[in-house]
């Protein structure tokens, strides 16, 4: 069996684990589809592409990624149209986006059509897996790690490169409560702030911790320097309403580039709406809050799609956000863009491929 261009091994599972999902209770990462795609690198070239039954990997305890940190990843999302046919978002974008983050770590980087035809493949055999249930898709995983059994500290000269995907439901069940964060940093100049590395997330959780432990759901994390400027909120861009415009942190070393966010913005523009990519402090944002000039916060992500903050914390008080109008521009971005990705939309913009 092969794709289109690239010879890509079929192994089919004996025995589906279909039947054993709740598809009306779906919890986030919890459940795994029965295949996954496997493409190997060594002696500098990109060999035995494969899609098996999802299952474990057998790896030497001198893995290079295990001990130096050479591991990246994407998040990406494919949903079901009211024909039942499978629809991906923006698919090349994360394809761009693991090759950025792949140079940054001195990885090789995937042609675009092992990437491509990898994941359709996958999604064709595994397309029963795809909810239709309102507020559900398949959550897709492109992960690359350094797999040498070697433990100096260089560049793998080998890696796997794999692809697996999970139903899901909603991220969050309620409109988070969010911390501004003043000590501990997410990324700094000069570092992989900008890239879906492993350890960026690692490095997280630790402060995410204490402020779980405070009541808190999630960070609003700012700048190495002065913790004046706002950069991410978690794992999430993060965008607000503020003076009747789109404001939002500018993409920089030490942000993620996000596809929910560069496709909010995109969409914003073509409706005419003003939008302000550029340094937002901590101030015009607390300053907003406290005048009435803030109308909404909220994070963007593919696991999130677009999540309103019920609060703002800093420096030990807490700020509730307005309650959200049924009009407003959140609840409309929030519509436009599931009904894009189901298929009620005209997909004006290019972004949707048929699998």
């Amino acid at each position: 069996m092969t794709a289109d261009t690239v010879q890509i091994e079929v192994q089919q599972t004996s025995k589906s684990r279909l039947h054993e999902v709740d598809f009306n209770n779906l919890v986030f990462g919890r459940n795994i589809s029965d295949h996954m795609f496997i493409a190997e690198y060594r002696e500098g070239q990109w060999q035995d592409l494969r899609i098996v039954p999802y299952g474990d990997l057998s790896l030497s305890p001198a893995t290079a990624a295990l001990h130096y940190g050479q591991a990246i990843f994407e998040g990406m999302k494919a949903y079901k149209n009211e024909d039942n046919e499978v629809l991906l978002f923006r698919a090349v974008d994360n394809w761009k986006r693991l090759n950025k983050s792949a140079e940054r770590l001195c990885m090789p980087t995937i042609p675009e059509e092992i990437f491509m035809n990898g994941l359709t493949e996958l999604l064709r055999l595994d397309a029963e897996w795809v909810p239709s249930q309102d507020g559900c898709s398949l959550y897709i995983r492109p992960y690359m790690f350094a797999t040498d059994p070697y433990i100096g500290v260089k560049p793998s000269d080998s890696y796997y490169f794999i692809i697996f995907t999970s139903p899901v439901g909603t991220y969050y069940a309620k409109p988070p409560r969010v911390k501004v964060e003043t000590h501990y940093i997410r990324a700094a100049e000069g570092g992989v702030g900008a890239t879906k590395c492993a350890g960026n997330y690692a490095g997280s959780l630790y402060p995410a911790k204490l402020a779980q432990q405070e009541g808190y759901d999630q960070l609003i994390w700012t700048d190495a320097r002065e913790h004046a400027y706002i950069e991410e909120s978690g794992t999430m861009n993060i965008m607000f309403i503020l003076n009747g415009k789109l404001v939002t942190p500018y993409v920089s070393e030490t942000t993620l580039d996000g596809i929910t966010r560069k496709s909010i913005v995109a969409v914003a523009q073509h409706w005419g709406i003003p939008v302000e990519e550029r340094r937002v402090s901590v101030k015009e944002i607390i300053d907003g809050l406290k005048d009435g000039s803030l109308e909404a916060a909220f994070g963007a992500g593919t696991a999130v799609v677009i999540s309103p903050f019920a609060s703002i914390a800093y420096e030990g008080v807490d700020y509730a956000l307005p309650e959200i109008k049924e009009d407003s521009f959140v609840n409309k971005i929030k519509k436009y863009l599931t009904d894009l990705r189901t298929g009620k939309e005209e997909d004006v913009f290019g972004w949707m491929l048929k699998v």
